[in-house]
């Protein structure tokens, strides 16, 4: 039986009009000990859920349950228990209740002894390795995510020559139970613009697949080699500029190799092993700085099935691939090339960044690729360019919520007048732009830049960058409103309120806008973890991945041999249902590992003076 109609046959649906198929997802019941020693316990909102949906709060210790909310909780997704036993192993579960009627216990959260203000995943980490960037999947389609966790060797730079360690992968589940590996061997180079790992369920089978750029020598999660075990294509500077390239989707539960196709495009459109010559005509450059640049990302084309975008380029020519995964075979959609002769085409060239961001912008109900300073429509065409070049940050979100639609800020490192700038999302238009002192051929603009609604005083997001000579915080007008600012890195919802929090190597703060000076509210550092990516200081991933719809980041311990998960302590009364159901959000942490991270964010207006988040229009599977 076709896997779709098998999940059918298991789950009934609840859906909008026509629509893009999600995952389903459980209660995801998380449990943290609060400062005062009680427990406070949050759970999932589904967007599918009905208006109104109720719940009990169970705990049980030493095999016991006890109902602990004295009524069913209504208005929130969060209880805290104020008489728990910080001696006990706990476990706490939700029920839901729907015109008075219980259903059945979810999945139960086990909190150990202790008052420790996270949870752990012991890791079997490769010597020599050390935890990079992750993100998550359902592997085995139970409704609760695993881990996928990149492990790095030693790494380079495209800028810099030397041999890298094979990219190395691990699944693994919550309760710290390791699934697979995948090593990508030696002809796969190590570093953060090379490798950029697809999780996501994209045939609709229920489990999430995995798909990266694989070479001669990668190994499967089954043992199975790719390609020629025994080639060895790394030149004397320790590049890897010929030799075959390939796609390949793996299974998620196994790591087995399902499907191995070449990737596309070439590094030369007919010498698979192209002169240093030829490859610099084509990219800029001979020695693989330019040419392996790659992005990747997942977007509903067609606004019902996930496609895989997978990129090559982006300082000076630009190619986007599409493919479509059906259980067997990978089949390309489309391929957008800026310097394939397509009149209009050239205008694309040099406008990608070190990232990407996948949004329907311009509300037909299909996502578009938002590639740094311009933006591939649904189809594979080209939407528009801005022609304002290459840069190191983006964010695509309903940042001006008394304009339509959606908006982008940008930044660009070299590129005249446009050091940071504000455009319509869906035609380009450049709103407003903030020119950066040391902008121009020679010069180098900002590396950083950020856009968050960390201030009520003012609508929609708020907008800075680091370096450059822009210095001070501004509105989403693009009026300057302060001197000084916060990080330029990461945000995070962690306390209770629908402003943003900031965060920034190991800590969360919060901006305090009066006084322009931001308050810690947690440092993980204290608790031994560290950041990732050397100055970027980013986590391991950051995401909605359980409780409510406030975020969990996870953080690697400094030995590497865990991951630590941290979910917020803090109650409060605002009741929305995971961000994972937001499309836009959820594509957001499918790409968020892509070459220098970038923070997610959801398809409407997050900040203060929202409405409450509008019904995605998807199908969300649910069980019975």
């Amino acid at each position: 039986m076709n896997k779709i109609l098998l999940i059918a046959s298991v789950f009934f649906a609840s859906s909008v009009s026509a629509q893009r198929v999600m995952e389903f997802l459980d209660r995801g019941v998380v449990a943290v000990r609060t400062a005062d020693t009680k427990v406070f316990v949050s759970w999932r909102l589904l967007a599918s859920d009905p208006d109104g949906l109720a719940f009990n709060v169970y705990r049980s210790t030493n095999g016991k349950a006890q109902k602990i909310n004295p009524a069913p909780v209504n208005t929130v997704t969060g209880f805290v228990d104020d008489h728990a036993d910080t001696s006990s192993v706990l476990q706490y579960y939700v029920t839901e209740v729907n015109n008075r009627k219980e259903g059945p216990p979810s999945k139960a959260f086990i909190l150990k002894r202790g008052s420790l203000p996270y949870f752990s995943i012991a890791l079997q980490t490769p010597a020599g390795y050390a935890p990079n960037d992750a993100s998550v999947g359902d592997l085995d389609g139970d409704g609760a995510y695993e881990i996928i966790l990149h492990q790095t060797g030693r790494a380079h730079d495209n800028s810099h020559a030397g041999e890298t360690d094979p990219p190395i992968f691990q699944a693994y589940k919550l309760d710290g139970t390791l699934l697979w590996n995948i090593n990508l061997g030696k002809n796969i180079r190590e570093g953060a613009h090379y490798t950029q790992f697809m999780v996501y369920d994209l045939d609709g089978d229920g489990r999430a697949e995995i798909a990266m750029k694989t070479a001669d020598g990668s190994t499967d999660g089954k043992g199975k080699v790719i390609g020629d075990a025994l080639k060895d294509w790394r030149n004397e500077r320790g590049y890897i500029l010929a030799g075959p390239e390939y796609l390949t989707i793996f299974d998620g539960l196994t790591g087995a190799a399902l499907f191995t196709t070449d990737f596309v495009p070439a590094r030369h459109p007919t010498s698979a092993n192209p002169t240093t010559e030829e490859m610099k005509a084509i990219w800029g450059d001979g020695n693989g700085n330019r040419m392996d640049r790659f992005l990747a990302g997942v977007a509903y084309l067609d606004g019902k099935s996930p496609s895989l975008i997978m990129t090559r380029g982006y300082y000076t020519r630009a190619v986007l691939t599409a493919w479509k995964w059906d259980e067997k075979k990978l089949s390309r959609e489309w391929t957008f090339d800026s310097d394939d002769g397509t009149p209009g085409n050239q205008a694309y060239r040099g406008q990608g960044n070190h990232n990407l961001s996948v949004a329907d912008v311009d509300n037909d109900g299909k996502d578009e690729i938002v590639f740094g300073a311009m933006t591939i429509d649904d189809n594979g065409k080209g939407l528009y360019s801005t022609g304002l070049g290459h840069g190191d940050a983006l964010h695509v979100s309903d940042l001006d919520p008394a304009r339509p639609g959606l908006e982008v800020f940008d930044i660009q490192e070299r590129f005249g007048d446009a050091g940071a700038n504000f455009r319509d999302a869906k035609t380009g238009e450049v709103l407003w732009k903030k020119a950066s002192i040391k902008a121009g051929d020679d010069g180098e603009g900002p590396g950083r830049g950020l856009a968050l609604d960390v201030d009520p005083r003012y609508p929609g997001y708020e907008c800075w960058v680091a370096g450059a000579g822009i210095t001070g915080m501004f509105d989403c007008k693009g009026n300057k409103i302060a001197d000084r600012t916060p990080s330029c890195n990461f945000g995070i919802f962690w306390d209770g309120d629908v402003l943003s929090e900031i965060l920034n190597s190991t800590r969360i703060d919060k901006w305090d806008y009066t006084a322009a000076v931001t308050k810690p509210l947690l440092d993980a550092g204290m608790f031994g973890c560290r950041s990732n990516n050397g100055t970027k200081s980013t986590p391991v991933l950051s995401a909605d991945i359980l409780g409510d719809w406030r975020e969990e980041v996870i953080f690697s311990t400094k030995d590497n041999n865990e991951l630590r998960i941290f979910s917020t302590p803090i109650p409060t009364n605002k009741k929305f249902y995971s961000l994972m159901n937001d499309p836009q959000y959820r594509l957001s942490i499918a790409w968020q590992n892509v070459a220098y991270n970038q923070p997610p964010h959801t398809g409407f207006h997050m900040g203060e003076g929202m409405k409450q988040p509008p019904k995605p229009k998807v199908t969300i599977p649910r069980r019975k």
